[in-house]
């Protein structure tokens, strides 16, 4: 009895180790039942991975994003309905308050179906634009599938995206073509930082209407690399909306499909949709990209403290302290986890990119780069030291982390600096600058000592008399 109670126990603790960072219920939102079975790889490989799916129509009289007032579901995945809408417990209003709090969204939009309303309204929410024709799809003529597309080059063959910059960690990057049939293009504002594009069409690509050919090639709605097929938003509290334009790849019939690019020397590959669907909903879901803070350190490096963090023989170490003195040797440290599928490791800068430490009052008066100083199983320790700078007053240590495709760091921790007491101020003659001063002092002393002795010791002259030969009387 003992071993099935143990074996139950070490099961469950196997199955919550492979849940995302944030929870593992899906709600699946797909009107047709039979569209089921197009996606059963897909819904194999999340059931893998830990997640408890639930499928609900649109239609469904009980479906309800949220329970007591808090979202029901840790994600939601919506397929392309085939109405003019979604119901009303899927509106903009709700799916935005979804997002809020904290809940995430990965939405597959397809050419074949018009897209509703409601869906054009939410993604303006997010500055995102899709065209004003709800059929619009996205073409190009130089990379398309010649097998399945040759006439209407609709099905799309892009490589994975290479970031140009270096803060961003690619965690898209899949090694064969990526499959995309019927895309559905999206163009994405350019005021909002929360937004990043996944994959961007090639600069041949363009979308139009095919019910309206003649009107719609005089007047397109994007080209090039203005189209977004895949895009993310992340909101300001991690929340993720993932918006992909081709439903058709995630399905069964795209994950190992033989393809070939235009070209006399080119040959046929198999896609890579299968691991660029698995990585993509990972990051959406929060198996991919999410940073955790631990620990959060600072203590006054100075007397026998100095260096306290690679010493063994300190005794009692004051941390955290509330109140410092300006010109204290400081030193911080900050423990950050970045979670990998199913377990925290340490996290890593991407290279040219660094974790700072900005020690500010109303604007920063340092701002450091923090090093990394160890690691362990689940984290990695960033260090810094720094000398307060010459003003007493309320400052904070603030460490701020926003980059593509990673949830947010922001942690603050609020101390007081306090000037010199009357005891702790420098002797003069150990400020080089006194030098001058206490010279001309003791040149004004030595000179008037001087000139005291040089008038007491010296001796008055004797005053002369006028003397008269035979000074006698008459």
């Amino acid at each position: 009895m003992r071993l099935r109670i143990l074996g139950l126990l070490i099961g469950l603790l196997g199955f919550v180790s492979a849940l995302s960072a944030q929870g593992n219920k899906l709600l699946v939102i797909l009107e047709e039942e039979s569209e089921k079975a197009k996606y059963s790889q897909f819904w194999s490989d999340l059931q893998d991975r830990g997640f408890q799916i639930t499928y609900r129509s649109p239609k469904d009289t009980g479906l309800s994003l949220f329970l007591h007032g808090v979202p029901a579901y840790s994600h939601l995945l919506i397929l392309p309905p085939r109405s003019k809408g979604l119901g009303p417990q899927l509106t903009p209003n709700l799916l935005v308050d979804f997002v809020n709090q904290g809940s995430n969204i990965l939405l597959a939009l397809s050419s074949e179906h018009s897209v509703p309303s409601a869906i054009n309204s939410l993604l303006l929410e997010l500055d995102i634009n899709l065209s004003a024709d709800r059929n619009s799809i996205v073409v190009d003529h130089f990379n398309y599938d010649t097998k399945s597309a040759d006439e209407k080059h609709d099905v799309l063959l892009l490589p994975s995206t290479k970031f140009s910059k270096a803060e961003t960690k690619n965690l898209f990057s899949v090694d064969n073509l990526i499959a995309l049939p019927h895309a559905v293009g999206q163009v994405l504002g350019n005021a909002s930082p929360l937004l990043a594009s996944v994959l961007n069409a090639p600069s041949t690509a363009y979308t139009y209407n095919p019910k309206e050919e003649g009107e719609a090639l005089e007047d397109v709605f994007a080209t090039g690399s203005q189209i977004s097929l895949v895009s993310t938003f992340q909101a300001r509290n991690s929340a993720r909306f993932t918006v992909l334009g081709s439903a058709e790849a995630m399905e069964d019939k795209w994950f190992d499909a033989s393809v070939q690019v235009p070209g006399a020397n080119t040959k046929s590959e198999k896609t890579g949709n299968k691991d660029f669907i698995s990585r993509l909903s990972a990051w959406t879901f929060k198996e991919l990209g999410v940073l955790r803070v631990g620990e959060i350190s600072h203590y006054l490096n100075e007397g026998e403290q100095k260096h306290a963090a690679n010493r063994t023989d300190v005794g009692h170490l004051d941390l955290n302290p509330s109140i410092y003195r300006f010109k204290n040797d400081v030193h911080y440290s900050i423990e950050v986890s970045e979670w990998s599928n199913n377990a925290w490791i340490p996290f890593t800068t991407p290279p040219g990119d660094d974790l700072q430490l900005e020690f500010s009052m109303l604007s920063p008066f340092h701002r450091l780069n923090l090093k990394p100083s160890s690691k362990n199983e689940a984290s990695t320790t960033f260090t810094a030291d720094f000398k307060l700078p010459d003003q007493h007053g309320i400052f904070n240590f603030f460490v701020e982390y926003r980059r593509p495709f990673y949830t947010n760091v922001e942690e603050k921790r609020t101390v007081t600096v306090r000037h010199f007491a009357h005891d702790e101020w420098p002797r003069s003659f150990v400020i080089s600058g006194a030098y001058p001063w206490i010279s001309g002092i003791w040149v004004t002393v030595v000179g008037w000592l001087g000139f005291v002795a040089l008038w007491l010791y010296s001796a008055p002259s004797q005053p002369k008399r006028d003397l008269k030969a035979g000074g006698g009387k008459r």
